[in-house]
């Protein structure tokens, strides 16, 4: 999947220098010269291209922080690098608590917004991974009967067979069936596997 750069500056000239480089170095660019203007993007069919986002934190209007409060809350999560002024050092500092992956100061040496973007990239292939993963967990533990996921929620919280069976009142041999039949659904050899999915596919445990 090719990933986007998403340039946001209010300044003319360092939003088409910073494009330049970025395509120059192979990447896909797209440049917005106020956060209106990407929330507008992110509003129309299809919204944002996945990749990653590289915002001036201080611009007129809506500024950097602003912005990804916003975009935290329509549930829009690509990495940001925030891009600041000498004298924004700790508004920079704000926006990095408030989830970006890494600032910049200007003037920047070319290398080091370079490596902020590749960065961005390499964080935003490991939440497309990482959200992969979930969805087929999500889909393996679907696939179980109740009485698979209750056995599983029970694994889970490290509770022998025995104690299994107690609780769900069925003998400890069932339990072994249903722990055999869970594995089995879920394609995995051991019982950490089976509990990495679970945990991955939304059922609980006490770890």
């Amino acid at each position: 999947m090719n990933r986007v750069v998403h340039v946001v500056d209010d300044d003319t000239a360092v939003r088409r220098s910073l494009a330049m480089l970025l395509r120059s170095t192979g990447h896909q660019v797209e440049t917005y010269g106020s956060a209106e203007a990407l929330l507008q993007t992110a509003e129309a069919p299809g919204g944002l291209a996945q990749g990653c986002i590289v915002l001036d934190v201080r611009m007129p209007g809506m500024d950097g922080l602003l912005l990804m409060e916003v975009l935290s809350r329509r549930g829009i999560r690509l990495p940001v690098v925030v891009v600041t002024g000498h004298g924004d050092i700790p508004l920079a500092v704000r926006a990095m608590r408030a989830g970006a992956l890494d600032f910049v100061e200007k003037p920047y040496a070319e290398e080091r917004i370079l490596e902020a973007v590749g960065s961005a990239l390499a964080s935003s292939r490991q939440v497309d991974r990482q959200r992969l993963l979930a969805a087929q967990a999500q889909a393996k533990v679907g696939a179980l009967s109740p009485r698979e996921r209750e056995v599983l929620a029970a694994l889970m919280e490290g509770k022998a067979n025995k104690v299994i069976g107690f609780e769900l009142g069925i003998s400890p041999r069932t339990v072994e069936v249903h722990r055999a039949n869970l594995m089995e659904k879920l394609g995995v050899r051991s019982l950490p596997e089976a509990v990495r999915i679970g945990l991955e596919g939304g059922i609980g445990g006490a770890g």
